[in-house]
């Protein structure tokens, strides 16, 4: 059944998930876009309700503390959009409650991007897709939003037969704690401490660990098992093989990737630099006379999806490589949130 309800120009906006990592660069990018919100409501777990989180303001909303709410199925009543980054579980609780009070929630988590009825949506890739939603719009996961955004214009030139990515994923992609974890064991290195180890399976500080969340039967692990099935449902193309193998690496922020592509038929590197360079939101980064690519330490808090190294793959007849960074944080997760909020506006 679709959707009927329209969204108002001014919509009322309710931040799920509010005093986490991503909940609060939802209010920052709010504010960035200057999202025509009528209200923004702050919510969170009981034990965080009462807090004030400061906001810079954003549409007909002022500048000043939100006060944080807990989070119950009443929370929505009388909102139009609510962004979600509460983890799976939470989604799942309240999904009823939202979609009940007439909000559209778009939720960051993983609990609902496989689902046949809710669109999975990179605006700079299917912003279409919005149209036949139900009640919820998925976020993707963050290592598969930058590289369709970079696959995109590639593949509206020469349709691709397969994709090999290696990921160079942030500690701040596993949470405040793994970040912490970075620093801590950093520390503890330098200093000839005994290295503490709760947040990753292993010592991430002067470290690698080719493993993100859990192993399936297949011996791949679930992060790279979503950029296959999520790569394919947001391109429309099931036929369109991936290989993904995600690393973990003892970076801040910003996910790197190595990205390897077979077409179906010819295209030259300049070609896929002239379209990469009039794609929306991506920024071609790529003079190797002078040393220019992007790294993710000079990236953090940016908006856009930056390409490097691009060059032609040998290995296959029609085939190109590249480099790709982009902010986990902020296109991986709550810029893509809003974005999609954007269009559903009138």
């Amino acid at each position: 059944m679709a959707w009927t309800k329209e969204i108002p120009a001014n919509p009322v906006v309710a931040v799920a998930g509010a005093t986490g990592a991503v909940g609060r660069e939802f209010l920052e990018v709010l504010n960035d876009l200057d999202f025509p919100a009528s209200e923004v409501r702050a919510l969170a777990s009981s034990r965080s309700a009462g807090k004030k989180l400061p906001f810079k303001g954003c549409g007909q909303v002022p500048a000043g503390d939100l006060i944080v709410e807990e989070m119950t199925p009443a929370s929505f009543e009388g909102v139009d959009i609510a962004l979600f980054s509460a983890g799976a579980g939470v989604s799942k609780e309240m999904r009823e409650a939202v979609v009940a009070a007439g909000a559209v929630m778009i939720d960051n988590s993983s609990a609902f991007r496989m689902e046949e009825d809710v669109p999975l949506v990179v605006p700079e890739v299917n912003p279409e897709d919005v149209a036949w939603h139900n009640g919820v719009i998925a976020n993707p996961n963050c290592s598969t939003i930058q590289m369709v955004v970079a696959l995109k214009p590639l593949y509206d030139i020469a349709p691709i037969k397969r994709v090999v990515v290696s990921t160079y994923q942030a500690a701040s992609g596993a949470g405040a704690a793994a970040m912490d974890e970075l620093y801590e064991q950093t520390r503890e290195f330098l200093e000839g401490k005994d290295l503490t180890v709760d947040a990753f399976a292993h010592q991430i500080a002067f470290n690698v660990i080719p493993h993100i969340d859990v192993f399936m039967e297949d011996a791949s692990t679930k992060e790279e098992w979503k950029m296959v099935v999520e790569t394919k449902k947001i391109m429309h193309d099931d036929s369109l093989a991936v290989s993904a193998t995600c690393v973990r690496v003892p970076v801040l922020r910003c996910h790197g990737e190595s990205i390897n592509v077979e077409f179906k038929s010819a295209i030259t590197p300049e070609q896929a630099r002239e379209a990469l360079e009039q794609a929306p939101n991506v920024i071609v980064m790529d003079d190797t006379d002078n040393k220019l690519y992007p790294m993710p330490g000079l990236l953090a808090g940016t908006n856009d999806t930056f390409i490097g190294r691009l060059r032609k793959d040998p290995s296959v007849e029609n085939g190109l490589a590249f480099w790709v960074v982009a902010d986990q944080i902020r296109k991986g997760a709550a810029l893509n949130a809003v974005q999609i909020a954007q269009l559903l506006l009138p």
